[in-house]
């Protein structure tokens, strides 16, 4: 089902380290409103999802979803790059060197580790793309809210390419509940 190309969905090239803004970034990568809590949410969800086109949206967006898990990655490994052990611990990120290293790991912007709690699925197709769209509107916030936080363009245009995907992925899935709302499901 899945194919890899290896190639990000957008190009990123940060050019400064920015550790502050890494901190805050990996907000998209595990919090409950990241894309790791989308791809997983909408790649369970779609099992019970009434219909192919259903199961077929849901499977798009969530694939789509983990090239942005990516994306947000390789932005944060960028942001990083070449920083001290003291620019680390001035930057408040003391406690993710010790357990990782420079390795990335799934956690919100206060520190809080990514939980399977974030992925909503009640089975029930009208809910839970109720939940998908408030999912899409929350990860479009968050978006805005970091690209208010910098004025780096090698950060402003990935950000702003990964916020309008959020805004698509949200017409998607208000066309889906409609038709399903339609045919009384």
């Amino acid at each position: 089902m899945f194919k890899y190309e290896k190639m990000l969905e957008y190009p990123i090239n940060v050019k400064k380290k920015d550790l502050k803004m890494a901190k805050l970034l990996v907000a998209q990568f595990g919090g409950p409103d990241g894309e790791l809590s989308a791809s997983l949410r909408y790649l369970t969800q779609r099992f019970s999802m009434p219909d192919d086109k259903g199961k077929a949206l849901l499977s798009d967006i969530g694939t789509e979803e983990l090239g942005h898990v990516e994306m947000i990655c390789t932005m944060i490994n960028q942001l990083i790059k070449n920083a001290t052990v003291d620019e680390l611990k001035k930057a408040g990120l003391d406690a993710w060197y010790t357990e990782h290293n420079k390795g990335l790991y799934p956690m919100d912007a206060n520190g809080v580790p990514y939980t399977a709690a974030y992925i909503q699925s009640t089975g029930n197709p009208i809910v839970d793309l109720q939940e998908d769209l408030a999912a899409e509107e929350k990860a479009r916030a968050t978006y805005e809210n970091l690209m208010d936080l910098t004025d780096d363009e090698t950060l402003l245009a990935p950000l702003s390419f990964l916020r309008q995907r959020e805004v698509v992925h949200y017409a998607r899935f208000k066309e889906l509940l409609e038709y399903y709302k339609r045919k009384g499901y």
